[in-house]
Order: C-alpha cells, then structure tokens, then sequence
C-alpha cells in the first residue's frame, strides 16, 4: 500500500529580534546546529536559494517597512515565513533538477499571491531529512500596509490558501491528495522543535548519567564542577520544554481525540485506513516525548544535593556579576 502525498505548506510570523534569529537557520551561517540534530552539516552545500537575500532579513525587512511608510507597533509582525515541502515519498528518488523544479513551480503560485518584492529569500534545504524551502517575505499588502493579518488571515482564508496551492501543485503533479490543515480540523499544529529539543537535552542526559555514575568520594569536587558546568543549559531546558510541552496539551487532546473518531468512523477505504495510521504515528510519538520528558525530570531527581549546591553557588556568582554590571 503506497503512503499518500501531500504537499505542504505552512507560514510562521516573526516580530523584532527574532527574524535575525531565524535568518542564521535558514542562511546556515553557524558552524554547529545543536538544537537540530537532523541538519547534516557536510550536505549544506547542496542548498540553494531561489530568492537570494541582498543583505540581512531584519535590515531589509526595516528598509522595506520603511520606504513603504508604514507605521510600525513593538507587536508588529515584520517578517512571514512561509515553509513550503512535500511528504517525504514524493521526493524518493527523485533527481536534483527535478525536486528544484519541485520549488520553482512552488514559486509561482506564492508569487500570485504575494508581491514577489516583498520576499527577503527562498532557500531549499537539502541538508536535513527532507528537502523543504524558506520562503521569507515582509507582509505588505497591495496598498503598502504591514499587516500579515490581511496577508495571511484568519482560519477562513488560511483554508482558501491551502486550498489554492493544493489546485496549483497538482495540475504539475497530479498524485498530490488535498489534504487536512490545522485551521480545517481546528488541531494545532505542535512545533518539531520540541521533539528536537527533547532529543538535545537527551543526549546530555547520558552525560549526566554516566558523570553520576562515576561519582566518588575520591572525585566528587571534580565531577562535581563538570556535572554543575552541565545543568546550566540541562535544568533550564528541560524547564523550558516542559513549559512548552504544556502549552502543546490541548493539540495533544485534539490529536488523541481525532484518532479515535478516525478508529469509529474507519470504513476500510485507503483514506481512512491511512489517516488512521498518520494519526496513531503522531500520537506515538507524542507519547515519546511525554516520557522522554518524564526521563529527563528524573534525572534530575538523582542528583546528590552537594552537586546541586555547586550548582546553585555558579548562578548566584554569575547574577552577582549580572547586577554589579
């Protein structure tokens, strides 16, 4: 049974500081990508843009603004990213020139729908699992408003983009099925990042475990220091991911809810049979995560007080040095 394709699109706003923030992602200008361990460092220069930027997105992003004389509030969405992909199935074997026709033919449908002077840069990745593009854009409207609430609107017009760029993508490539958005089952879409989050703070997990297991009496004030120099980034990311993790719980709700009227309404057709199997997929892995989290706490639990004592002491010599600055 072949899996169905889709192809995918989704947009995300970014305010202020943060569109320099993505711009180092999507421009690959780090050396190390911790945070996402899929990113294969040594493909990187098999990525290739379709827009290249002409200088850094919040500095053209400003300009753009600017000479649009726009009025601009602290909460302003200055940035839209739009991430455009297919399911992994329809890029298997498929050639170079084949998946880049793939995002050219992508292109032009979001350049009918947005003024392609607004766009900062479209950059395809071909260096993680599946090859996607970036599509960053100011959000003028026709009439030189900043307003990505017109541009991208409310769950009705989100509704009308997916499906445009489903009727746009399947006169090229009639094998793609319309598939369900966030905005039509009313699920929130929960962020991969928590999962490769929960991934980063796992593999310093192991680390935890085996300088805990290594403690002595002999080694303690030395292993000790190593272990604190650890739960800098340890303790607050697993605070973080758990803050987040709880604001995901109602997409988690809305998902275990679906699966089982997927289960109730399953009619033995290769839809259904197949959304069945996409949602018990996702529900697994959310239950992954759930205990990967739960690992993750008690790990913490295991630590000896003294340990946590030099950690406790590190942070208050740090917001010492913090306050006297």
């Amino acid at each position: 049974m072949s899996k169905a394709q889709y192809a995918i699109l989704r947009f995300q706003k970014y305010k202020g500081p943060t569109v320099s923030r993505i711009e180092a992602h999507n421009e690959r200008t780090k050396e190390v990508y911790a945070s996402n361990p899929d990113i294969r460092t040594d493909l990187s220069k098999y990525n290739f843009h379709m827009v290249t930027p002409q200088g850094k997105y919040r500095a053209m992003s400003d300009r753009m603004i600017q000479e649009a004389g726009c009025r601009v509030r602290k909460d302003s969405v200055t940035m839209v990213e739009a991430l455009i992909t297919a399911s992994p199935e329809f890029f298997a074997g498929k050639k170079p020139g084949e998946i880049k026709a793939f995002f050219a033919y992508a292109m032009e449908f979001m350049s009918t729908k947005q003024n392609p002077e607004t766009f900062l840069s479209a950059v395809v990745h071909m260096d993680e699992k599946t090859p996607h593009m970036h599509l960053c854009f100011v959000p003028l409207t026709e009439d030189k408003r900043l307003s990505a609430k017109e541009v991208i609107g409310n769950k009705k017009k989100l509704t009308r983009w997916q499906d445009d760029f489903w009727k746009h993508m399947v006169k090229k490539y009639p094998d793609f099925e319309r598939g369900e958005s966030a905005s039509e089952t009313g699920r929130t879409h929960i962020p991969p990042r928590l999962f490769k989050q929960a991934a980063r703070l796992n593999r310093q997990q192991k680390k935890l475990m085996q300088l805990l297991s290594d403690l002595t009496p002999l080694n303690a004030k030395k292993k000790a220091a190593e272990i604190a120099a650890i739960l800098e980034e340890y303790i607050p990311g697993v605070e973080e991911l758990m803050t987040k993790t709880k604001k995901a719980d109602r997409a988690a709700k809305e998902l275990r809810s679906e699966l089982s009227q997927a289960k109730r309404e399953l009619d033995g057709s290769k839809a259904s049979v197949l959304r069945q199997l996409e949602l018990e997929q996702k529900v697994q892995k959310l239950d992954d995560l759930q205990n990967m989290i739960d690992a993750l706490q008690q790990t913490l639990d295991k630590i000896p007080p003294d340990v946590l004592a030099v950690y406790d002491k590190t942070q208050t010599v740090r917001k010492d040095a913090i306050n006297r600055d």
